[in-house]
């Protein structure tokens, strides 16, 4: 059994049982301080709000934001882990789950995960509610992940490969009739972002790559064949203006590169010539320069509507 990390200086932390100050008057519990050293025990020295000190061990502490939390006032945690009640969300409000990764791209071998990716509607008064729903969900099931409609749509009108992927898979798992209508919105979400954030993208985790080549002598071929891929999908939505998720006739190359069979300058060579063709493709691209914000937040908008009158019934 390990030990827990000793607190550092400043931590600001809640007393759980009455105890006494170094001078020995009560200290109600529930007061607040924070943490100053180490007592001469072995515990924590604390500074009180009105400046007293005690001394207390870890087990006499919470942690100011933790006791908040516990108790139902204090703020969601930021990349915390998802509870049942987030799950409910999802088994309650989801409108669109489609599988991604390996398995959507046609790239799946006998040990890939089945990654499914979602999009729930919180209802209106959720939104009422101290308790705001969460921006995304991590579960309930394994290989499980979920956003907010609202927050969906603000991550992929920024191009982002992950979402736009979600709403291009061609393994729908679940669609309602709001699901159906996000779909039909897939064209308004589409631009010349895709470049920035695509390109972007790769170039940043090659030069990730490269230190692995350094350090190890060889790559995760399996991340890299997934960067050829983005590349490839970048070039073809911007030279067509139409999204595709799979493989085609790239299949077999990716493959092979997953399994390391090709060596490293042939992969980089195909890197940079991919680079060349999005460049290229730039230049002639039939998408809008901006995603159609308006549209997507015109049926937002509709969404909540229709949700808030539906709660008001």
């Amino acid at each position: 059994m390990t030990n827990s990390p000793r607190l550092p200086g400043g931590t600001q932390v809640v007393l759980r049982e009455a105890s006494v100050d170094l001078a020995g008057a009560r200290v109600q519990r529930g007061a607040t301080g924070r943490v100053v050293g180490d007592s001469e025990s072995g515990g924590y020295l604390v500074r009180l709000s009105d400046g007293r000190q005690l001394a207390a061990g870890r087990g006499e502490l919470a942690l100011r934001r933790a006791h908040q939390r516990d108790i139902g006032v204090g703020d969601r945690p930021r990349g915390g882990a998802s509870t049942s009640a987030d799950h409910r969300f999802v088994t309650d409000h989801t409108i669109y789950a489609a599988v991604v990764g390996s398995r959507a791209f046609g790239l799946d071998t006998e040990e890939s995960d089945t990654d499914v990716r979602g999009v729930y509607a919180a209802p209106a008064d959720a939104f009422w509610s101290l308790r705001k729903p969460p921006p995304h969900v991590d579960g309930p099931a394994p290989e499980h992940f979920s956003w907010e409609v609202e927050r969906f749509c603000e991550l992929a009108l920024k191009a982002n490969p992950n979402l736009l992927e979600v709403l291009h898979s061609p393994l729908v798992e679940t669609i309602t009739p709001l699901g159906a209508e996000l779909l039909e919105l897939r064209g308004a979400f589409l631009s010349q972002l895709v470049y920035q954030t695509y390109s972007g993208y790769v170039l940043s985790q090659f030069k990730k790559i490269e230190a692995d080549l350094r350090r190890d002598g060889e790559p995760r071929w399996k991340h890299v064949m997934h960067l050829l891929r983005l590349l490839l999908a970048a070039r073809d939505v911007l030279t067509t203006g139409e999204f595709r998720t799979d493989a085609g006739e790239h299949r077999e190359g990716l493959l092979r590169v997953r399994r390391g069979e090709r060596p490293w300058p042939e992969v980089e060579t195909w890197r940079l010539s991919l680079h060349a063709q999005i460049d290229d493709a730039l230049d002639h691209t039939p998408l809008p320069a901006g995603p159609d914000v308006d549209r997507v937040d015109a049926w937002l908008r509709s969404v909540r509507a229709r949700s808030a009158a539906e709660a008001l019934r």
